[in-house]
């Protein structure tokens, strides 16, 4: 399980003196936490629940750091980037263009949209199939660029 994962890697990062390394993990590990105790959630956390967390973690990592950039302080971009690297590996590896291309023509073929008008129907589907491995903006782009 992802969240008994996260746990043993943080006495690894701490044997490791892993500074950078240890803190991403305590910040994953205390979120976790707080998804486990939210009410309704029975004391669980599976790994969908977990993975959806970890990609929202990336997300707003390299937002933060892409707003100190333009704020013009690249040490604190650099710190931010280093723990989305951390985050990144516990992620599944991202589709490619083609990949998701590949996917959403198939979907395509199996609703049997035709027009712009059943983008809702084919994005629903595309966006459960490649949950967690594809961006939703870049899935929509793709699904838009295909029924128009």
């Amino acid at each position: 399980m992802l969240f008994d994962q996260i746990s043993t890697d943080i006495k690894e990062a701490m044997k490791a003196r892993d500074k950078v390394r240890l803190e991403t993990l305590r910040n994953i590990k205390k979120v976790f936490l707080e998804a486990k105790t939210a009410p309704g959630a029975n004391d669980e956390l599976t790994d969908a629940e977990a993975m959806k967390i970890l990609q929202k973690l990336a997300k707003q990592g390299k937002e933060s750091a892409a707003t100190y950039v333009q704020q013009g302080r690249q040490d604190l971009a650099d710190d931010e980037l280093a723990q989305v690297a951390v985050i990144e590996q516990y992620l599944p590896k991202p589709m490619t263009e083609e990949e998701i291309e590949a996917v959403v023509k198939t979907i395509i073929a199996e609703t049997g949209a035709s027009s712009i008008k059943e983008m809702g129907k084919v994005m629903g589907v595309a966006s459960k199939q490649m949950a967690g491995k594809a961006d939703g903006g870049q899935i929509s782009a793709i699904v838009k660029r295909l029924l128009a």
